[in-house]
């Protein structure tokens, strides 16, 4: 059976579900929508995407630049379903091409995160300013786990930060303590100030792991075509999703990348810190997860971004004398990755997602180039 939920922005459009006419019940009650607030103007609607015995009646949606698809319980997973979603340009009010979003949903805390209510989840996509969007989802042989809902997020124009907050950690060489051996130049980092992140949003306090011994490439599987100035934004709808969607403690990667190299800080705790993240599940313990802002399944990725994962993973990695062209050992935090819980497995200490994931991530284009960005991360190192 095919579900498709077609939902408009305008004042007059509208939301139907489109069921064969002997499936449609005769009357229903209908799903409200429900809204998240942030500081700085974003929201996050969720719509829920009802089951073939319910229909969905007319109303109005905000715009949204981005949009995702979570259900109640992260053990389950859409494995053999199918989710695209076409959107309609704010802009232009022109339809785009349907898109497909990515189900695996392997971005995820794992169990020791200790925080309740998390959600299971797709991949989240960028879809720029919109107002109308068209979601079809074909259910795989297991069905479709309850609670299904669709999440349109609008970043809207960022938390304000107090004066005194710096924008920007400049590059420089740690001079408060002593170097460890082979540490990297530090880069300049965009902080959670300089991309408005409302840390009101998030878990209080820190989690930390122990050292870190490695350096996990994601791609965030959103455009590639963005203008840079545009990240912030990006990184914004990104944390909500994670947050007020998904129900995690913070958003999920330790630093992204843009295309123009530009690093941010992600998950708050202290970029020199060793902060869980939840980037690899099964595998956040004793690692950074290093996200590169866009889709590299065959888009190729510019230089600037494969050199700015290479400066922050040869910084990170250095902190603690991590060979960025070395290997190390993690052990598996649960058997959702591709290797049972309490397995010892021996990774690069810059590995790709699917290294530990069954998953694309982080796309074939970018993941032919971690060679690459080991030997510059360990050329950085003075290796």
């Amino acid at each position: 059976m095919r579900i498709s939920l077609l939902v408009g922005a305008a004042a007059s459009c509208v939301a139907a579900l489109l069921l064969p006419p002997t499936l449609a019940p005769a009357a229903v009650a209908e799903p409200v929508p429900t809204e998240q607030t942030s500081a700085g103007g974003g929201t996050v609607t969720s719509l829920s995407l009802a089951s073939a015995e319910h229909s969905v009646t007319q109303r109005a949606t905000k715009p949204f630049s981005l949009v995702g698809v979570s259900w109640d319980d992260p053990r389950q997973s859409l494995v053999g379903t199918s989710i695209r979603v076409r959107t309609r340009s704010l802009a232009t009010g022109t339809w785009g091409d349907w898109r497909r979003l990515d189900v695996e949903g392997e971005d995820a805390p794992d169990e020791r995160d200790g925080r309740s209510g998390i959600r299971g989840s797709t991949a989240p996509l960028w879809t720029g300013p919109s107002n109308g969007v068209a979601i079809e989802v074909t259910p795989g042989p297991q069905g479709l786990p309850a609670g299904l809902r669709a999440e349109l997020v609008d970043p809207g124009k960022g938390a304000s930060a107090p004066a005194s907050a710096p924008r920007t950690l400049p590059g420089e060489t740690a001079t408060h303590r002593e170097a460890a051996d082979h540490e990297a130049p530090r880069p300049g980092i965009v902080t959670r100030a300089g991309w408005g992140a409302d840390e009101s949003l998030r878990e209080p306090g820190f989690v930390y792991t122990g050292t870190v011994k490695a350096v996990f490439v994601h791609h965030t599987a959103t455009a590639t075509d963005y203008a840079c100035s545009d990240a912030p934004q990006m990184i914004r709808a990104i944390y909500q999703y994670h947050v007020q969607s998904n129900g995690w403690r913070d958003i999920g990667y330790n630093f992204l990348v843009d295309r123009c190299g530009t690093i941010y800080e992600g998950r708050a705790g202290g970029v020199a810190q060793p902060v869980l993240g939840a980037h690899t599940l099964g595998f956040n313990t004793d690692s950074t997860g290093v996200a590169a802002l866009g889709t590299f399944t065959s888009d190729t990725p510019p230089q600037q971004l494969v050199d700015g994962v290479s400066k922050i993973a040869a910084w990170k990695l250095g902190l603690t004398g991590q060979d960025a062209s070395g290997h190390t050992d993690l052990t598996s935090g649960s058997s959702q990755s591709r290797y049972p819980k309490g397995t010892v497995v021996s990774f690069d200490t810059i590995s790709g997602h699917r290294d530990a994931f069954a998953t694309e991530c982080p796309g074939d284009a970018l993941y032919t180039r971690l060679g690459d960005i080991r030997s510059w991360a360990a050329h950085l190192q003075g290796r």
